[in-house]
């Protein structure tokens, strides 16, 4: 009886792992229709309910997105992006110790983390999430690009109530294609990701606006337009 249990157990736990794998391939090439914090929203305002809440999203290819917000995102979240495998060491032991001595938590994720929560996960703090989290982070670093990691982020991240993507946010907030985002734009845009329920894109408070500026600063340190190039060529020095 135990054994046929952990035969049931092991095939359960090798199809998961088949099934995960295979989503993450295909999506390497497939345009995600959805993402998972799409639907939880969606559900959380059928259950309120909340009929003022719509969602907008419209994917966009990344050729298709003014490289002012790849360069503005990775300033704002994640500056080592090209060079990690999935995680900032780093930045995760400067949370920890700072999270010691803190009652607000402070977070460290990489974009590649943002995409596997955001994209197959749900919203919450557990250590199961956080390991299916890990899990997939390695996954998506293993299977995809750095470059198609980015265009994924980019048009599943929520940048307002009900918003996500870069081409939704830009026609909500600005009224132009994503192609069109200047470096202003895209800095505000991603001034709001910490918070996009509470800070506005639309109505940018005092801080939003003083983080905006300081994301121009680092966009500019980065090196701008060259950084992007490296994000291109970083699949090829993988190999």
């Amino acid at each position: 009886m135990i054994g046929a249990a952990v035969r049931g157990a092991l095939w359960v736990l090798g199809g998961s792992l088949a099934l995960s794998v295979g989503l993450v391939l295909l999506l390497r090439w497939v345009d995600p229709p959805v993402s998972a914090f799409m639907i939880e929203a969606r559900i959380d305002a059928w259950r309120r309910p909340d009929p003022n809440y719509v969602l907008r999203h419209a994917w966009a290819d990344l050729d298709r997105i003014s490289p002012n917000l790849p360069l503005a995102v990775v300033a704002s979240e994640d500056q080592k992006f090209p060079e990690h495998w999935g995680f900032d060491v780093e930045a995760i032991e400067k949370a920890y110790r700072m999270n010691q001595h803190s009652h607000r938590v402070r977070g460290a994720s990489t974009i590649s983390q943002q995409v596997a929560k955001n994209l197959f996960l749900w919203s919450g703090r557990s250590y199961f999430r956080k390991a299916l989290e890990a899990y997939f982070t390695v996954l998506i670093e293993a299977c995809w690009p750095k470059r198609r990691i980015l265009e994924v982020y980019l048009n599943v991240a929520q940048f307002g109530y009900g918003v996500y993507g870069a081409e939704a946010a830009a026609e909500r907030f600005f009224h132009r294609p994503a192609a069109r985002l200047s470096r202003s734009d895209a800095a505000v845009l991603a001034a709001v990701l910490p918070n996009p329920e509470r800070f506005s894109a639309a109505a940018p408070s005092r801080y939003v606006l003083q983080r905006r500026d300081w994301i121009l600063g680092q966009m500019q340190a980065l090196g701008g337009a060259e950084m992007l190039a490296e994000i291109d060529a970083y699949p090829d020095r993988r190999r």
